[in-house]
């Protein structure tokens, strides 16, 4: 299958991730991508493919500038809220006003743009993970989380650029390296903070990441969100047959070279990720004190939770308990199985796991929009209208729920 592998050991960011994105295409499509992207109607903003050398490696840095002017200095990019003197370079050449933008203003601002659908889809995941991201870190609500610097036009072009190569390219499976953040400290709008950010280091949350020598600021939000985004697995490179790799360069030096790496090719038919089954035999728990605790496994973070009944020691009817999750939360869910069921011990199991990539588009009925969930890879695709929302408009228009999915199924079907 079409595999893509990220190599972040010197983090991540929009412009770096974007200009190695940018390498993989082929010449059509990046006369496409830079004809889209500055065509966009976003004021001032003009981007350049800017042919760029990080201890000796060539590569590409993606020179976004606003009026002709560019944001960041000398590092991987602006970032949410971190403004003046960031210790990996995002300084300023220039004194000059800031954007500050609402999530849905930013929203608002992508939605109109004239590209794909799952293109603006993809990029409004990307700001809600922010939002989310920077209104835990600052204790206040998504609606009234206000952008500095990731409001600025160039940064929803970072986004948006990202979003749009990887539907150029449209691979069947994203990877990447565990990431490198660095360490120390960077100055913010909001002070000095430690190094990953918090908003960085929330949408890190679940995603192998290590300090590393370097200090500075190495992955940024804008970086942590599209990695958490796209990426559906991190670890080490899988065994894929390279075709092409792109090197997204940042402008400040460093003993190691400062660039994104990115791999495209075709891995084999194996499993494209892991998954952890933990299995534990009950027979001490009421149905409901049981019903509970799978509640509270699957809101802690389990990808699935099932029970099925069973014949315990002594005779007694009982039920075995399984709880799938990724591998890094498996210390987690362990301890969540412990406080939630009766259990003293369970049996942990590490297995392959093949999927197909997800996506979501929407069908339009004429009773109202129906998102429609996507799943694409080995050589099938799968489409399913989403329930909930099929739901609400039988509810609404007194109708049987088959009717409004087969009209979501039909009209998604139709559509060019």
């Amino acid at each position: 299958m079409k595999t893509l592998y990220l190599e972040c050991g010197m983090g991540a960011a929009g412009d770096m991730l974007m200009a190695a994105l940018y390498e993989l295409l082929d010449e059509d499509q990046r006369a496409d991508f830079l004809h889209t992207m500055n065509a966009l109607g976003l004021p001032g903003v003009e981007l350049v493919p800017v042919p760029a050398k990080t201890s000796g490696i060539m590569g590409t840095h993606m020179q976004v500038t606003v009026h002709g002017q560019e944001e960041t200095a000398h590092g991987h990019e602006h970032d949410h809220g971190h403004e003046h003197s960031h210790p990996h370079g995002h300084s300023h050449h220039h004194e000059h006003k800031h954007h500050h933008a609402t999530p849905a203003h930013i929203g608002g601002l992508i939605d109109g743009l004239p590209l794909p659908q799952v293109v603006r889809e993809n990029a409004r995941r990307v700001y809600d993970a922010i939002a989310q991201a920077e209104a835990q870190a600052h204790g206040c609500g998504v609606g009234d989380v206000h952008y500095h610097e990731v409001g600025a036009l160039d940064a929803v072009a970072d986004v948006v650029g990202v979003c749009y190569a990887l539907h150029l390219l449209d691979p069947d499976l994203v990877t990447a390296s565990p990431v490198h953040v660095g360490y120390g400290t960077v100055r913010c709008a909001h002070g000095i903070m430690p190094v990953p950010a918090p908003a960085a280091a929330a949408l890190l949350k679940g995603i192998p990441i290590y300090s590393g020598e370097i200090q500075g600021e190495l992955c940024t939000p804008t970086g942590a969100a599209l990695l958490k985004t796209f990426v559906q697995s991190f670890g080490p490179m899988p065994a894929m047959v390279t075709e092409k790799i792109g090197y997204g360069v940042g402008t400040k030096e460093f003993e190691q070279a400062n660039c994104v790496r990115a791999f495209l090719g075709e891995s084999g038919q194996g499993a494209n990720g892991e998954i952890v089954e933990l299995v534990c035999n009950l027979d001490d728990m009421t149905p409901e004190a049981l019903a509970f605790a799978c509640t509270r496994l699957l809101e802690a973070g389990a990808l699935d939770v099932y029970t099925t009944p069973g014949t315990m020691k002594k005779g007694r009817p009982g039920w075995v308990l399984t709880v799938l999750c990724d591998p890094e939360r498996e210390q987690d869910l362990v301890r969540q199985i412990f406080a939630h069921t009766s259990t003293n011990g369970l049996r942990a199991r590490r297995c392959g796991k093949y999927f197909l990539t997800p996506g979501a588009e929407q069908a339009q009925t004429q009773w109202g929009p129906v998102r429609v969930k996507l799943a694409q890879g080995y050589g099938v695709s799968h489409a399913k209208p989403e329930f909930e929302d099929a739901a609400a408009l039988a509810r609404e228009n007194n109708l049987p729920i088959q009717t409004v999915l087969e009209d979501a199924l039909e009209r998604w079907e139709s559509q060019p």
